[in-house]
C-alpha cells in the first residue's frame, strides 16, 4: 500500500474549489490516467483508470462529504483505492487544497512506476492541471453538489 500527500495553493475561493471537486465527472479533464467517473448516485462513482497501458476499472464509495471541507472515498471492489480532499481557505480568494490517496499498485509496471516516484509526480501533476482548471475558469465551478455524508457509524 503506497500513500500519498500533496497540497496545492489554488486562486478561488474555498466553495469554489471544494464545488468542482465534487464534480467527478469532470476528473479526466484534469487528472492524467483517468479516464472516465460515472456518478451512479450521491455516494457512488465508477472509475475507469489506466497506467502504462494496464486498465482498471472499479467502482468507490463516497464515504465523508461536508461541503467546502472534505470529500473522502474508497474503492469497494477491484484495485484498492481510498482517499480525502480536504479544502482550507487561506484568503478571500485562496484556498489549499490537500489530497491523500491510498493506492495499492496491481502488476509490474504499477509497482515499478510506484517504485520510481512516477505515481507521486502524477498526483502533483494532477493537482497543479486542477489549479489551472478552476483558475482559468475565473472560480466558476463546471457545477456542485453541496450535500453531506457523516462517515459510516456517526
Amino acid at each position: 500500500m503506497t500513500t500519498i500527500t500533496e497540497s496545492i495553493d489554488v486562486d478561488v475561493d474555498v466553495s469554489a474549489a471544494y464545488d468542482q471537486w465534487t464534480q467527478f465527472e469532470s476528473f479526466p479533464r484534469f487528472m492524467e490516467g483517468v479516464e472516465e467517473i460515472r456518478q451512479i448516485d450521491d455516494t457512488h462513482t465508477h472509475w475507469r483508470v489506466g497506467f502504462g497501458g494496464a486498465h482498471r476499472e472499479f467502482d468507490a464509495t463516497i464515504i465523508e462529504q461536508h461541503p467546502d471541507e472534505r470529500v473522502a472515498w474508497k474503492s469497494d471492489h477491484g484495485p484498492t483505492h481510498a482517499g480525502v480532499v480536504t479544502f482550507h481557505r487561506l484568503a478571500d480568494a485562496k484556498t489549499r487544497v490537500t489530497a491523500q490517496f491510498d493506492i495499492d499498485p496491481q502488476g509490474f509496471v504499477e509497482k515499478a512506476g510506484d517504485k520510481l516516484g512516477i505515481v507521486d509526480n502524477r498526483v502533483k501533476g494532477d493537482l497543479a492541471r486542477f489549479k489551472q482548471f478552476i483558475e482559468n475558469r475565473d472560480g466558476r465551478p463546471t457545477g456542485s453538489w453541496r450535500g453531506d455524508v457523516s462517515p459510516p457509524g456517526r
